[in-house]
Order: C-alpha cells, then structure tokens, then sequence
C-alpha cells in the first residue's frame, strides 16, 4: 500500500510543473488526514532527489534534513553524490537526471566549476544536468527577512533566467593559436518559452511589471531577437507592465533603486551576474533561495551560485537559504502546513537577532542555528 501510494505521489510530482511553471499536486485530503495521524504520514511518503553539492553543500542539507526530520515532514530522501572537484566519489550526472525525472522533485547543493576541464569537456555537470532536463527556467526570489540587516529595506521581487542556452552553450575553440572563438547562441523557441515563463509567473503571482533585461545596443541580432521575443509575448499579457532595460543600467538601478523592479527576464549570463548582485542586496548568499523548472519536474537550489568551500567542515555556514529552498519543495508537494511552520520558525530565529551566523553579524555556528529552527517549530 505504502510503495503504490508512493508512486502515486511521485507520478503527480512529475507532472506538477506545466507550461514552464509549478502546479501543486491535487492531494490536500490525503496530506491533511497524513497530518493528523503521524504514523500514515510515513506510509506516504514523497520520494525526492537529494544532491548536497560541494564546499558546504553536505552540512546545509544535512542541516535540513534533521529540521524536515524535526517535522516529521514525510519526504523520503534518494541521495546522490554528483561532483566534478570529486569525481572519484561522483555517481554519473545520467544517473542524477534519471533520479531527478523519476521523482520529479529534487533539493541540491551548489556544485563546483574548477576553471580548466580535466576531461576535455566543455560542458560542466551544472549544464549537463540542466540540458539534460531541459530545466530552462531558474527562478530567484529576492526578498528582505526580519532580523536581517540591508542597506535597502522591503525589496522583494523575483529574477527569472533562461538557464540552457547563451553564453552557456559551451561552444568555443581556438581558430588560432592565440585567438579564441567563443559562440552565444540565441534562439526564437527558447527565447519565446522563457518569456510566456516569466508572464506567466508574473500572472499567476499576482505581479505587476516584468522587466526584460538585454544588451540589444550591442548584440543587435542575438539580444535583439531575445527583446523582441520579450516584447511580442507581452502583447498577450495587457494586464502586465512591460519595459525593457539595458544589463549595465540595470545593474545601476539594483544597486541605487532596486525597489523599482517586480519580475526581471533575462538570457543565461546576465541571469547569473544579476542573481548573484542582487542577493547581496539582501544579506548574501545564505538567505537567498532558489529554483530551475522544466515542464515535468524543478530543482530546489540555493540562488546565488557559492559553494564556500573555505568553511566546508567548520560548522560556520548559514543554512537560512537551503531551508527557504525546503519550505518551497513542502509547499510544491502540498506540504503547506509543514512549508508554514518552517517558514514562521525561520523567521522568528532571524527576527529575534540571538542565533545568527557569521555572514549575519553573529557567531552561531551551523549546529545552533539549526537547533534554534527546530527549538521553535512547535510555536
């Protein structure tokens, strides 16, 4: 009965994202009943894909995991180590896409890039699990938490990145010595696909405006076909605000205005930069949560991409944006009670200031931060 309700689960996961966008799985009799009654919460069971990542990837889930536990939150765990600074210890990214489009949800650690490929291969494991998948939306959510001091206050806007295509198309060569060519491919089908994305997700949130950020000055026919994509979807959403901004005023206006912006669609590259700026808006690299979609299933995933691999094995990191990243999975499965009280414990530790990180100002390492989440779950 268990592994039939399981699949059950695992078949409506799979198909709880459409048209670029999460739906939540239609199951609220069943988690509410599991709710109330702990011993079938176990019995049924949402089977996820667990990848802790590198640097201080393997502490921050392990970090979750106990508050999930804490919880007793039904998620059954398939983890799998997939690392390209580790390879020895890697298990192949195919068998990490197989487990990912089986379950159709997965929470991951940031994996780390070395600068020169060992193997010959261009494409990271980050691209290759992306392609793969074909997750071509990532979707960061910038917003300021209680207790967290910023120099802005009250920002809260979303940065949607169009995550398989770009300057991340890993085609490049030496044509000669001294002289490398190196190609950003644009394309109408992904650049139309992310736009509907963003409008979509504008609509369904209850957003105002979406910014599409470019470089179409300079790039005239690959951001120029990538804005002109943006401009025409925006025609079918009269209801939403729609402007278009240059990626070097942009990145101005983050840092001088940033409460002026509601939903940002961009190509692979800016995306990145952009995610990682903004997440110093609001306290760095540790509060801020993100996520990659594809049409069947997402990647719950830290947004600003820092593996901080000189803290691995200290106990020091924050583990705020890795159980932000929980909370949303709870909410996509339709876990909204447990999504609710991990979100409140969250941030009832960081609006009360005494257990903080280093990266806040305090000196709480991993572990106490971890026990004052779960020390104020019941509340």
């Amino acid at each position: 009965m268990a592994l039939s309700v399981t699949r059950g689960l695992a078949a409506l996961v799979r198909q709880g994202v459409s048209n670029g966008s999460a739906r939540r799985i239609s199951c609220s009799k069943s988690i509410s009943s599991a709710q109330s009654k702990p011993a079938e919460r176990q019995e049924m069971k949402v089977k996820c894909t667990l990848v802790p990542g590198d640097g201080v990837g393997p502490e921050l889930c392990a970090s979750t995991r106990e508050v999930l536990t804490a919880l007793n939150a039904p998620i059954e765990f398939e983890e799998l180590f997939l690392s390209e600074i580790h390879p020895s210890l890697s298990v192949p990214v195919e068998q990490v896409a197989e487990s990912i489009q089986r379950n159709g949800i997965c929470l991951k650690g940031i994996l780390s890039t070395p600068f020169s490929s060992t193997s010959g291969e261009l494409q990271t494991l980050n691209m290759n699990l992306r392609k793969m998948l074909d997750m071509f939306a990532n979707v960061v959510h910038i917003r300021t938490l209680s207790g967290v001091k910023t120099r802005h206050s009250n920002l809260d806007f979303i940065i949607i990145r169009e995550q398989t295509e770009g300057e991340y198309s890993a085609i490049e060569h030496e044509s000669v010595p001294g002289v490398v060519e190196c190609m950003k491919i644009v394309t109408e089908e992904k650049s139309m696909r992310i736009a509907k994305f963003a409008f979509d997700y504008a609509t369904k949130h209850g957003r105002k405006k979406v910014t599409a950020v470019h470089k179409a000055n300079i790039m005239k026919l690959g951001d120029g076909l990538f804005l002109r994509c943006c401009e025409e979807t925006s025609r079918m959403y009269p209801q939403i605000e729609f402007e278009s901004m240059i990626i070097d005023n942009t990145c101005m206006q983050l840092v001088s205005h940033p409460e002026k912006f509601d939903v940002m669609v961009m190509p692979n590259l800016y995306g990145n930069i952009i995610d990682n700026l903004a997440s110093g808006l609001v306290g760095g690299a540790g509060v801020v949560p993100g996520a990659s979609y594809s049409n069947e299933c997402v990647i719950y995933e830290p947004g600003a991409r820092h593996t901080f691999g000189e803290a691995a094995g200290k106990d020091i990191a924050n583990p705020t944006a890795m159980m932000l990243c929980a909370a949303k999975m709870l909410r996509h499965v339709n876990l909204h009670e447990d999504s609710e009280k991990l979100y409140h414990s969250l941030d009832k530790v960081l609006k009360d200031g005494k257990v903080k990180t280093r990266d806040l100002g305090g000196y709480a390492s991993t572990t106490e931060f971890t026990r004052a989440v779960i020390s104020n779950l019941a509340f």
